[in-house]
């Protein structure tokens, strides 16, 4: 008798221990179930930070209507480059007489003003990054005076050929030298318009870095430049001014081997 009170004593005792063991049990898989939850909403987290920062990364300078603008103008140049490489091939004699007329000095002198005139653009764009305006302001004005150096070489160049004789009917070299260079030109002037006006808005404070240019009012003046509520342009105004000034730079290195060197 005695032996069967003990034995029902410990069969109760281990089905009291087995319920006050299920309890735990819950806790410790409940708290392990929103320990994973947690790492694998860090995890998830984590990845779209990389994936926002890699898209970031990936974003090109400027805006979009501005990249298709500059793909546009490199096109017409190109089919006049192509024109120009057609002709000289055709009258080969005709286009190394005519070349020795023009002066090859002064596209050198162009090439390495445009080329400064390029590199003071992008510092005062690095500078505007680093929310340094009055600088910026000073390498656009930089920029701006190799730019007038270049208009007043080239002003000089066609003043000399005019003189001389050689005008946009004299044969099939002028023709395209003075079309492809003018229309160089006016790109120019259009650059250095666009120059000034970026150097106007960054004296008074008008770019910022801290508004999304997808939360705009309306359009500013220049492609891809937007205003936010308080009235400031986003950066990528300030990089699309910047990268049209590159354009211009790199048409002309291509310009001046093909109608001064080669």
């Amino acid at each position: 008798m005695w032996q069967e009170f003990i034995l029902m004593n410990s069969a109760n005792t281990n089905e009291s221990r087995a319920v006050d063991l299920q309890p735990i049990s819950s806790l410790k898989s409940s708290s392990i179930k929103i320990s994973s939850l947690k790492n694998s909403s860090e995890k998830s987290s984590s990845e779209q930070g990389l994936v926002e920062k890699s898209v970031e990364e990936k974003k090109l300078p400027g805006d979009l209507a501005m990249w298709f603008f500059i793909l546009a103008e490199l096109t017409v140049f190109a089919i006049f480059f192509v024109g120009f490489a057609v002709a000289e091939h055709l009258h080969a004699d005709l286009f190394a007489q005519s070349k020795a007329q023009v002066h090859p000095i002064a596209g050198l002198i162009n090439t390495l003003a445009l080329i400064t005139s390029s590199f003071m653009v992008a510092l005062s764009l690095q500078t505007m990054h680093k929310n340094n305006a009055k600088l910026a302001v000073k390498y656009i004005l930089y920029a701006l005076f190799f730019a007038c150096i270049y208009i007043v070489v080239k002003v000089w160049e066609y003043q000399t050929l005019f003189s001389q004789g050689f005008d946009i009917e004299t044969n099939t070299f002028f023709t395209l030298y003075f079309l492809i260079t003018f229309f160089h030109l006016m790109h120019v002037l259009l650059g250095m318009v666009i120059l000034t006006y970026m150097a106007i808005n960054a004296k008074k404070g008008r770019y910022s870095q801290g508004f999304s240019q997808f939360s705009v009012n309306h359009a500013a003046p220049i492609a891809g430049e937007h205003l936010n509520n308080e009235g400031q342009h986003s950066m990528a105004g300030f990089e699309s001014g910047a990268c049209y000034w590159h354009m211009v730079d790199l048409l002309w290195i291509i310009l001046f081997p093909l109608i001064y060197i080669i």
